[in-house]
């Protein structure tokens, strides 16, 4: 068992979001920073894997978020005049001060922050209230923590809809439009000269990881997953 929890965590941290390595080099674990720390005598291989599926998840949130700005840097304007990169330490650094709640999103959190990316008449940073949501859906799905120990407990079912709802977000962030005929959120970009799918490719590795792990904790506990099978277009999110 233990060889496989080795094997299933290495398949969660390959997506990991770490610097591309030279072509001599493998590409290196991500390193968790409190691997050695009293700590892990109260962590199950469960809570281990469940701290690096959080971990590289909010890596790739990071990752879209600054993508995010720079194909649309009016919607940063709409928050800072600082780089795209001082804006996302700050909001993924800086939650012991503002708790992932912000005034000019009516402190809207998850599927309600989502929605209001995409509202007509929001005049607010787009960006911001897409990965707020994005972000505060999966920490609800985790129990609203980021650390994990033998007390905790995380529901297979609620990953797994998230999962479902990360789809759904990637395929609203592609497909909603202003009135207009124009893109609330440019990122994917499909022209004669560029064929850009980093921002696909990085929902992947959202999705894939929470999926994992969804199935695994649902093997652990011997609890049964419940396969929703809707179309995107027309999907609602789902509760978790």
């Amino acid at each position: 068992m233990k060889s496989l929890l080795t094997a299933l965590t290495i398949l969660l941290t390959a997506c990991a979001s770490a610097p591309a390595p030279s072509a001599s080099e493998g590409k290196p674990m991500p390193e968790r920073a409190e691997k050695s720390s009293a700590n892990q005598f109260i962590k199950t291989d469960f809570d281990r894997m469940a701290d690096v599926e959080y971990s590289e998840n909010t890596q790739s949130l990071k990752i879209l978020m600054l993508k995010l700005y720079k194909r649309n840097p009016h919607e940063l304007a709409k928050s800072t005049s600082d780089s795209a990169e001082k804006m996302v330490d700050w909001v993924f650094d800086g939650a012991l001060q503002h708790h992932w709640q912000f005034k000019e999103m009516q402190n809207k959190q998850g599927v309600e922050a989502i929605h209001l990316s995409f509202s007509p008449d929001y005049a607010g940073d787009r960006v911001l209230s897409f990965i707020v949501g994005l972000h505060t859906m999966l920490q609800k799905a985790h129990g609203g923590k980021n650390a994990f120990y033998l007390t905790d407990s995380i529901h297979p079912q609620s990953l797994y809809n998230v999962a479902r709802n990360v789809e759904i977000a990637a395929w609203k962030l592609a497909s909603s439009r202003k009135p207009n005929g124009e893109l609330y959120i440019l990122s994917n970009e499909f022209n004669a000269q560029e064929r850009n799918l980093s921002f696909e490719r990085e929902f992947g590795k959202i999705i894939g990881r929470t999926d994992l792990f969804a199935f695994m904790l649902a093997e652990k506990s011997q609890r049964l997953i419940s396969r929703i099978t809707q179309s995107i277009a027309t999907a609602a999110f789902l509760p978790f």
